[in-house]
């Protein structure tokens, strides 16, 4: 098991943002956290950290260990949850809300797993766009995509990533022809996706980490994604969508990826939970099995 060694001081580095906060969560010196790392970089032959006096930060190759770390302690979590509930049955009633269509076509084929192997578990969903609130509304857990608000009262874990893709019908190609560059987006027509009354603008990977925001002009603006879908398949114009809901589209030839050589921006998935300090077998059931058994990259 020497492959294992350092992995969870490594890990736990990484979350607290430096040695010296891994340090006090792992009760260790900080020397002890620097000298682990050190000796996880010298086997795995990279460097895991940019150092300073003050200051540590995941380098690229650090970045994708610590993403890779995180899929398989989620595995290993997953599966002492599914020992443990031969110990003690998995039971009781677990309120949840999720994305429409994430939770429908992504979500919800896990549920049905768990539901099949836990006969005494037990589901009440939402499927609502709306950010709900988890204490006064009462849920144990929602899942929520895109960047996370802080709060104090909610504990999260990032459970999936979602590349969107811009595309439109073959059809409207052919009449209008395909934006070159993201700026050529506003010369053509968009059907735009509408949360609370205000278009959701399309975001582009920039430069130093920045985002280029773009709100192409629209005929249409919805709050349904796969009417989105939809009405792009029919030609009304081009559609900013995640690549697990259009794949099927694109593969029968109904949309075409444009702008494939632009950079794709990809949305994080979250579970998000009211902080706690015992967590309900159930509940950690739950989250290590959407965690464990959702693709990292959801495309």
């Amino acid at each position: 098991m020497s492959y294992l060694s350092g992995v969870s001081v490594f890990v736990e580095a990484a979350d607290a943002g430096g040695f010296s906060a891994a340090a006090e969560r792992l009760n260790l010196s900080r020397s002890a956290v620097g000298k682990t790392v050190a000796k996880l970089e010298q086997r795995l032959g990279v460097r895991l950290f940019h150092r300073t006096t003050r200051t540590q930060s995941l380098t690229d190759e650090g970045q994708l260990f610590y993403e890779n770390c995180l899929r398989a302690l989620s595995e290993i979590r997953a599966g002492e949850a599914l020992l443990e509930s031969g110990k003690q049955e998995i039971q009781g009633r677990l309120r949840l809300s999720m994305p429409v269509h994430f939770g429908r076509q992504c979500v919800m084929p896990l549920l049905s797993e768990l539901l099949r192997m836990h006969p005494r578990l037990e589901f009440d969903l939402n499927f609502s766009d709306r950010n709900v609130d988890l204490i006064e509304d009462g849920f144990d857990l929602a899942i929520r995509s895109g960047p996370l608000r802080s709060d104090p009262e909610l504990m999260s874990r990032k459970i999936a990533d979602q590349r969107m893709i811009v595309c439109a019908s073959p059809a409207y190609i052919e009449a209008n022809g395909a934006p070159k560059t993201i700026e050529d987006l506003m010369a053509h027509q968009a059907i735009l996706y509408r949360r609370s009354g205000q278009p959701l603008a399309w975001s582009f990977p920039a430069k130093a980490g920045q985002t280029q925001a773009v709100t192409p002009p629209a005929r249409l603006r919805l709050d349904d994604l796969t009417s989105i879908a939809d009405a792009a398949a029919d030609g009304f114009g081009i559609a900013w969508l995640p690549c697990w809901l259009v794949g099927s589209r694109i593969a029968s030839g109904s949309l075409v990826r444009i702008l494939a050589d632009a950079p794709a921006l990809s949305y994080g998935a979250y579970v998000v939970w009211p902080k706690t300090q015992y967590m309900p077998p159930k509940l950690r059931l739950l989250i290590d099995t959407l965690a464990a058994r959702l693709p990292p990259m959801m495309e």
